[in-house]
C-alpha cells in the first residue's frame, strides 16, 4: 500500500466570518505530484501555508499529517522534512546566487564544507554555474525561479510545496521548470503544486483537486476529471452525400446532423471502448467516413464547470490555446 506524504482531514480555516477552507480532505501519495486548482481567492495558498506550518488551521479541523508527522504537535519535525517555494521569490537580489545558496546552507546548519558541496551540485543541476558569482538582481525571472527552488532543495526535503511556481515565466522557462519538477519526482520527492496554469496541472499532476468555495469540488487524475464534464464527441465527415445520408440513417437520433458540411456528431466519452463500438457499428453497415475526429473536454472545461468561473485568467487563456491544440484527434482516410 502506498504511503501518504500528506494527509488532511476536515481542514478548516476562517478569518472572522469568512470561511476560506470548509473542511477539505487531502491524501497525497509519496513520490507523486498533487495539483490544487482553483480560482483566485479559492484558498490554495492558505492550504499550503497551513500544511507547511506557516499558519494554524481552525481549532475544529481534523488531523493533519505531513511526512507522517502531526502538523499541530510536531511542527518542527514537519519543517525539517519539507521545502516551500512561495508565490514570491525568496531570493535576495543584493547578493550573488552562490551566496544565496550558502546562506540557505547555513540556515540548515550544514558545515562549511558540506554547504559548499551542496551549493556547487545544485548550481550545476539548475544550470546556474555561469551566473553564480553575479548579483541575483541581474537574473531573469526564470533564473530567479530556478535559484529559488535550488535554495529549497538545500536541506534535501522529501516533500516540496510549490505555490504557483511558474507564474509570470515565459513558455521556455515554464517548460524548464516542468522538467525540473519531473526530475524531482523521479528522485522520490513528493510535490504539492498550486497553479493557475491548467495545462501545467494536466502535464505534471498524478492527481488534481479542484477547490471552489472552500470545498473540494472534484478530485482525480486529469483524465478522470475530463470524463465528468459533458461535451465529448466524435465527428464524422463525408465527401459523398450518399454515404453521409446512409450514416445519418444508420445512427439515427444518436447523431447530430450538419447537412451543409456533410458531418455527423455523436456524443462520446472518447474512450477506446466507445470508439471501437462506434467503428464496429459503422463497419456492420458498410459505412466508411472520410474523416473521424475525437474531441474530448480539457481541464479548462472542467475548471469552469466546477468553479463557475468564466473569467479566465490571462495565463489560463494561454493554456487554453495549448490544451485545445492537444485535443485527441484521429483521422480515418
Amino acid at each position: 500500500m502506498t504511503s501518504l506524504a500528506i494527509a488532511a482531514n476536515a481542514l478548516r480555516k476562517s478569518y472572522g466570518d469568512k470561511t476560506v477552507l470548509d473542511g477539505i480532505d487531502l491524501a497525497v501519495p509519496a513520490g507523486s505530484v498533487f495539483a490544487l486548482l482553483g480560482p483566485n481567492g479559492a484558498g490554495k495558498t492558505t492550504a499550503v501555508k497551513i500544511l507547511s506550518t506557516l499558519i494554524t488551521p481552525d481549532p475544529d479541523s481534523g488531523e493533519l499529517r505531513v511526512g507522517g508527522h502531526d502538523v499541530a504537535t510536531e511542527a518542527q519535525t514537519v519543517r525539517a522534512a519539507i521545502g516551500v517555494t512561495g508565490q514570491f521569490s525568496a531570493v535576495d537580489g543584493l547578493i550573488t546566487g552562490e551566496e544565496n545558496m550558502l546562506l540557505m546552507a547555513d540556515l540548515h546548519h550544514l558545515s562549511k564544507e558540506e554547504g559548499r558541496r551542496v551549493t556547487a551540485e545544485l548550481l550545476e543541476r539548475f544550470d546556474l554555474v555561469e551566473a553564480a558569482k553575479k548579483p541575483a538582481s541581474t537574473y531573469s525571472g526564470g533564473m530567479k525561479r530556478r535559484l529559488d527552488i535550488a535554495m529549497t532543495l538545500v536541506g534535501s526535503p522529501r516533500i516540496i510545496f510549490l505555490d504557483e511556481p511558474t507564474t509570470g515565466l515565459d513558455p521556455r522557462s515554464r517548460h524548464t521548470m516542468w522538467q525540473i519538477i519531473r526530475e524531482l519526482v523521479t528522485g522520490g520527492v513528493t510535490v504539492f503544486l498550486t497553479t493557475q496554469y491548467l495545462e501545467e496541472a494536466d502535464e505534471l499532476a498524478d492527481r488534481i483537486a479542484v477547490l471552489s468555495n472552500g470545498k473540494i469540488a472534484a478530485e482525480g487524475s486529469a483524465e478522470e476529471l475530463k470524463r465528468i464534464v459533458p461535451g465529448g464527441h466524435v465527428k464524422l465527415r463525408f465527401t459523398d452525400p450518399a454515404a453521409y445520408r446512409n450514416a445519418a440513417t444508420a445512427l439515427g437520433d444518436a447523431a447530430a446532423r450538419d447537412d451543409d458540411a456533410l458531418a455527423l456528431q455523436i456524443p462520446s466519452d472518447g474512450s477506446q471502448r466507445a470508439l471501437r463500438s462506434l467503428l464496429d457499428r459503422l463497419d456492420a453497415d458498410g459505412i466508411e467516413a472520410d474523416e473521424l475526429t475525437v474531441h474530448t473536454p480539457d481541464l479548462d472545461d472542467v475548471f469552469f464547470a466546477l468553479t463557475g468561473d468564466t473569467n479566465i485568467p490571462a495565463q489560463s487563456a494561454q493554456s487554453a490555446q495549448s490544451a485545445q491544440s492537444a485535443q485527441s484527434k484521429e483521422s480515418v482516410r
